[in-house]
């Protein structure tokens, strides 16, 4: 006999790797990859599933980028149990982890910026995650810097973000490990500064 627990897993795992399918097709094939039927056979499951958790493609992709936008809050999520200043620096530090360097991930990340200026719903889930993200990181350097403030903190985010995103960018591009250990120097420069 199936307990509701047990089905109600099964269920977000088949829903889970359904968003996993679709994140992998729009990273190997941008949008036009991505059809609710190519989404069932990267995800192993029936189209009618697929139908049933997502309308649309639309939908699909807006649960994407919402996924990737939690990825980033989680990013700068702050550990209560560790000192202000070391959660800072492991958050910056957080955002050249390898796995989210890989060719795969950075190719999703780019389709769905590109996404995100291309359409109004989208760009508003991007905007508000982004909005978050900021936030978070702000209130990390804050943290970490308590005679900042809050408009310097916003400041030293924002300044941040635009390396972290041009890391990111020339990761995509191959460079080396330690141009990214400069960046992340860089950030820690910023967010640090006296």
């Amino acid at each position: 006999m199936e307990t509701g627990s047990v089905k109600s897993g099964e269920q977000v795992d088949r829903q889970a790797r359904i968003l996993e399918a679709a994140m992998v097709l729009l990273s190997k094939h941008g949008i036009s990859g991505v059809n609710m039927r190519a989404v069932a056979r990267e995800a192993g499951v029936a189209l009618g599933l697929v139908n049933y958790y997502y309308q649309d493609k639309m939908s699909l992709i807006r649960a994407a980028l919402k996924r990737v936008d939690e990825d980033d809050i989680a990013l700068v999520k702050p550990d209560a149990a560790t000192p202000p200043r070391e959660r800072l620096l492991e958050a910056l530090r957080r955002v050249a982890d390898p796995d989210l360097l890989t060719t795969p991930y950075l190719a999703l990340r780019l389709q769905l910026w590109a996404l995100a200026q291309a359409n109004e719903d989208f760009a508003a889930i991007n905007d508000e995650a982004f909005e978050r993200y900021v936030d978070g990181l702000a209130a990390l350097i804050g943290s970490a810097k308590p005679d900042l403030s809050p408009k310097e903190c916003r400041k030293r985010a924002d300044d941040i973000v635009v390396i972290q995103n041009g890391m990111w960018l020339t990761a995509l591009l191959g460079l080396n490990r330690a141009s990214t250990e400069r960046s992340i120097r860089r950030t820690e420069e910023i967010a640090l500064a006296p």
